[in-house]
Order: C-alpha cells, then sequence, then structure tokens
C-alpha cells in the first residue's frame, strides 16, 4: 500500500517519479495499474505438508535476551515439546505406542541434556510430551561475556513406558546472549521469550535509573511527525507522557539533529521510551552504522526500526537482515523491529532480519475489492487497495495476526520473535476515505491484542481527538493493570469469539483479566459464562470502558464497544 501520508515530501516526489519512469510499478509484488498484466506475483508462504503419523517439534530457547553478568545463576533454558502432524522446521517422527497409567493415557517424558558451546551445562532433566515453556535452570558462571552469541544444543531422549521400541533421540539448536556489562548510563532492553515482552529499567531525568529493576513494558504510542510537529513544541511530549504512551516513534527524516537531540533529551526526562527509526537508511549500511553508533548509547532507547512495508516496496529480501545483523555487531542490547504491509509476500525472507514484526492492516474507510486510486480490480494476483488481501472488515486484523503466528511457529521462530500492531489512525488519504472513530480504533487494538500483539504503534501522530482520547484511555488502562496478565510468564490464556464477539482471557493464579471487543455496529451481549469465565465472591471491576458495562452475569458491549475486567 503507497500511503502518500507515510512519505516525506522528498520520499514522495521519488515514489511518483518511481510510478512513471519502471514498467512494471508493483505492491506486494503486484501490477496495480491499469495498463499492467496480471502475472502472479509469487512469494507466498509455503504451508508445512501433513503427516499422517504423530511429529515432535522439540525446540528449546534462552529465556531472556540478553543475558548479563547480573543474570550468571538465574539464567533459564526452556523447553517446548509439542506434538504436531505438520512438517513443521524440526518436527521429527516420534513412535508414541499406546501407554496408559493408572488407567489413564500417559503422553509419556523426555530426558533432556544442554550444552552451550559443547559444554554440558545440564543433563536428566524431565519434561513431558507436549509441553511448552518448561522452564529447565542453567548456570552462565562457566562462560565469559562475549558481543558473539553462543551456540546451545538441546537434546531429549524419548523411551515409551511399555519399553516395546528403542528409545528415540531428538536434537535441536539455538543460540544465547550474554553480553558485557554496558557502559554506565547505556540502557538495555531484554525480551522475555517465554512472552515476547520487552523488559527495561526505568529511565527519567538523569539517565537509566541502575539500581531499579527490569519491569516489563507495553510499548503504546504512536509513529509521530517529527518535522512538523515534534520538533517544533516539545511540550507535545508532555501531553504524550501525560496520556501515559510508553514509547514515541518519531518519523524521520531527521534533518535536523540538533532538535533531534532536544526531543530525545525530553523523552528521556519524561521517562518516554524511544522507537528510534531507519527506514530511510537501513538497506545503506554506512549509514545505519552511523545512526546506531550515534543513538545506541542514549539511556532511553528502547528498540531499534528498520524497514518500513519492505514487502511493499518489494525491497530487497537480504536489506532486513543485513541491517539486522550490522545493528547487533555494533550494538546488541535492544532489540530490532519491522513492519510488513502484505498479508503473504515472502514473510520468511523480510521477517528473518528482525525480532519484531509489526502488521498494519488498515480496513476502515477503503474498498478492499475495487482500488478507487488506480480504477482496477484487487485480487491475490493484482491491484493494490490499501489493505492486501483484506476483505474490508475488523477480521482482517485477527486473521493477519494469526497467520504471522502461525508462520513464525511453523519456522521455529515463534520464540525468539514477537508480533507487533499497527492499528489505523488516519484517513481522507488515497484509499482510505474517512477516519477510523475512537472506538473503531480501540477495536483494532483490542482485537489486535487478544490475538498476541506484545506493543500497539498506531500510524500516526497527530491524530483526531476522538482517537486520541481512545488510545490514552487504552494506554492507562495497559499501564496501570493490564500488562500484569498480558505480559506475565505465568500467565495461561484462551480466547472465545461468540457472534462476531472476541475476548481473550488471561489467568494468573486465581485471578482473571478479560478482554472483550465487539467486532459489530450493533449491540451486542455475551455471558461470563460462554467466556470461562466464573464471577466468584471476589466480584469483577473494570478497568477500561470503552462502551461495555457488566449487567448480571453478561457484559453489554454497544456498537463496536470494548471493555476489559479484572475477575478477582
Amino acid at each position: 500500500m503507497i500511503s502518500w501520508s507515510r512519505l516525506p515530501q522528498a520520499a514522495v516526489l521519488v515514489a511518483l517519479a518511481a510510478s512513471s519512469v519502471f514498467a512494471q510499478p508493483q505492491w506486494c509484488g503486484k501490477n496495480y495499474m491499469a495498463s499492467q498484466p496480471i502475472v502472479p506475483p509469487g512469494g507466498q508462504f509455503a504451508i508445512p505438508s501433513t503427516s499422517s503419523s504423530p511429529l515432535l517439534a522439540f525446540r528449546c530457547s534462552p529465556a531472556i535476551k540478553p543475558y548479563l553478568a547480573e543474570d550468571v545463576s538465574s539464567a533459564l533454558i526452556i523447553v517446548d515439546t509439542v506434538l504436531t502432524h505438520s512438517h513443521v522446521a524440526g518436527a521429527a517422527p516420534i513412535s508414541l505406542g499406546t501407554r496408559t497409567a493408572h488407567g489413564k493415557e500417559d503422553p509419556g517424558k523426555l530426558q533432556v541434556t544442554i550444552n552451550i558451546d559443547g559444554k554440558r551445562v545440564t543433563t536428566g532433566h524431565t519434561v513431558a510430551l507436549n509441553a511448552t515453556k518448561v522452564e529447565i535452570p542453567i548456570s552462565l558462571s562457566g562462560l565469559r561475556p562475549r558481543m558473539e552469541a553462543f551456540d546451545v544444543s538441546c537434546s531429549a531422549t524419548f523411551t515409551p513406558s511399555e519399553h516395546k521400541t528403542k528409545p528415540q533421540t531428538f536434537k535441536t539448536s539455538t543460540q544465547l546472549s550474554f553480553l558485557p556489562t554496558p557502559p554506565k548510563g547505556r540502557s538495555v532492553t531484554k525480551m522475555d521469550l517465554r512472552t515476547g515482552a520487552l523488559l527495561a529499567k526505568p529511565v527519567g531525568k538523569g539517565g537509566v535509573k541502575r539500581d531499579a529493576k527490569y519491569e516489563t513494558v507495553f510499548p503504546i504510542g504512536y509513529y509521530t511527525d517529527f518535522g512538523g510537529y515534534l520538533a517544533t513544541n516539545l511540550s507535545v511530549l508532555d501531553d504524550i507522557k501525560r496520556d501515559r504512551f510508553t514509547i514515541v516513534h518519531p518519523i524521520p527524516t531527521f534533518d535536523n539533529l540538533t532538535a533531534l537531540d532536544l526531543v530525545v533529551d525530553r523523552m528521556e526526562e519524561l521517562g518516554l521510551f524511544l522507537m528510534y527509526d531507519m527506514r530511510w537508511t537501513y538497506l545503506n549500511t554506512t549509514a545505519v552504522t552511523e545512526e546506531v553508533n550515534r543513538i545506541k548509547n542514549r539511556p532511553n532507547l528502547l528498540l531499534w526500526y528498520t524497514a518500513d512495508e519492505p514487502d511493499g516496496w518489494v525491497d530487497p529480501q537480504n536489506g532486513t537482515s543485513i541491517a539486522y545483523d550490522t545493528i547487533y555487531s555494533l550494538d546488541g542490547y535492544h532489540p530490532v523491529s519491522l513492519v510488513l504491509n502484505c498479508e503473504n509476500y515472502f514473510f520468511d525472507a523480510y521477517t528473518k532480519g528482525t525480532d519484531i514484526v509489526l502488521q498494519d492492516t488498515y480496513m476502515i474507510g477503503n474498498n478492499v475489492t475495487f482500488s478507487s486510486q488506480w480504477g482496477t480490480p484487487c485480487t491475490t494476483d493484482y491491484g493494490d487497495c490499501g489493505c492486501d488481501n483484506c476483505k474490508g472488515s475488523f477480521e482482517d486484523i485477527s486473521t493477519r495476526m494469526d497467520e504471522f503466528a502461525q508462520r513464525l511457529f511453523d519456522l521455529g521462530w515463534d520464540r525468539s520473535k514477537a508480533v507487533w500492531t499497527v492499528p489505523q489512525a488516519f484517513g481522507e488519504d488515497t484509499y482510505w476515505k474517512r477516519k477510523p472513530t475512537g472506538r473503531e480504533w480501540t477495536v483494532q487494538a483490542a482485537l489486535a491484542i487478544n490475538h498476541g500483539a506484545l506493543g500497539v504503534v498506531p500510524w500516526s501522530a497527530p491524530t483526531t481527538p476522538d482517537i486520541r482520547a481512545s488510545s490514552s484511555a487504552l494506554a492507562k488502562a495497559l499501564t496501570a493493570s493490564m500488562k500484569d496478565f498480558i505480559l506475565d510468564p505465568a500467565a495461561t490464556f484462551h480466547r472465545v469469539v461468540e457472534d462476531r464477539v472476541d475476548a481473550g482471557v488471561w489467568t494468573v493464579g486465581r485471578r482473571k483479566l478479560v478482554l472483550v471487543t465487539n467486532l459489530n455496529y450493533e449491540v451486542r451481549e455475551v455471558r461470563f459464562e460462554s467466556l470461562g469465565v466464573a464471577v466468584g465472591a471476589g466480584g469483577m471491576r473494570r478497568v477500561f470502558d470503552g462502551g461495555a458495562e457488566v449487567r448480571g452475569a453478561a457484559v453489554r458491549l454497544e456498537s463496536v464497544g470494548t471493555g476489559a475486567f479484572i475477575v478477582d
């Protein structure tokens, strides 16, 4: 999708020139002009073939990336032993036989051994079959911190309980980051690979609060105009902080570096994290090196951002990986992110070069089957309607989230990469004939969170007062209470979809968070019982009101209404 509002003036001229000069301008690999032929774009994700017999997807991963010297005695390796009938990455046949224990089916167990750089760090740890997120403690005391990752090999031996078949051995590998303590004042952002959440120490006037503990961060904040907004009025940042957003993503170009320094300085004083954008330079290794070295010591740097819709622009497929490797050679203390716009165009190639992949499915106010911009139909092989392969409903967002998550699992990247969302906060631009309402914005964000989003970065600010108020209300609820459920490694989760009402339920101990959103433009009511939630003596309290209220044993949702409740 070419959204001219995403481009600074110089880039608009380049894009317009490209449209008239190149014989076959494309978006997501598709021709989109009426004068062009229909040519299948290719690049579709290869869906794993199925197996008639069970397979074991045995995987291991460090629980945290990166580990530091402070983590020597608290490090963990997490193990997943998923049984599947799909030939996903690393899946191997397993002979389960028939097993019973005390009259019940016994799924069996595996004995797991872990080596780091060839040195055994644990052996004989028992892990059940078809388990996820099993934590195995390890010590890093025998390792010297370094910038290069350590190779980790994991093996598992499975012996059927009836002993009629020989033991089976499964092997997998991963990498562990164990870095030197960074220079004083430099920030570190860790990824909790049990959940995909980010961990950081609070920042404020004077820099990183070094004696503080790492806290979970739910990144919520806008892609924000720099030259005509942030750079000209620093008080905008005070408003952002007041509205309880946690990050700011300034949109380049950053022609005035003095102004950029002033903006980032004020963000630091206010405790706002920086998501630093290199969209116009990420394919230039020299430029990336200069920018990383200029920004990496900033105490409030949370993460890097390289490519903005590289799949749409049909950027070189190895470009994101080259930028990723360059950044890690220079920094390593902050994760890397990018956004993909296409539904299914070289997903694995572009996503290989990131820790966090965002999706920006913009379906509000546009015709997703016929392009108002180019006067052509939009299909899986042709056309650009501003929402690739969409159907024009909120479910386009949940479908995209689910597809991305499934592909990461199929590739064996579900532990090492997380998915965030980019809600539409704009309109009256090219394909999008109107702007979302505040309630519609909230549905986009809540729906994505229910389907795994661990960050919410809307495009773009400034936006309408209605959207700003709605997003601020969600930010306040997320930071005050909701993130403590969503980002907790001990949380269990289930989702219920009923009559286009989408509900996510996180359980931590005896407490639950219920986030429910109505995708209908009319009132809906859903009973808590149908969501698998029992309201006991501890009661229930609403922590977010976007058009929802409890009525007896049910929640009533207004048209495109959303609510969040904690059940004690």
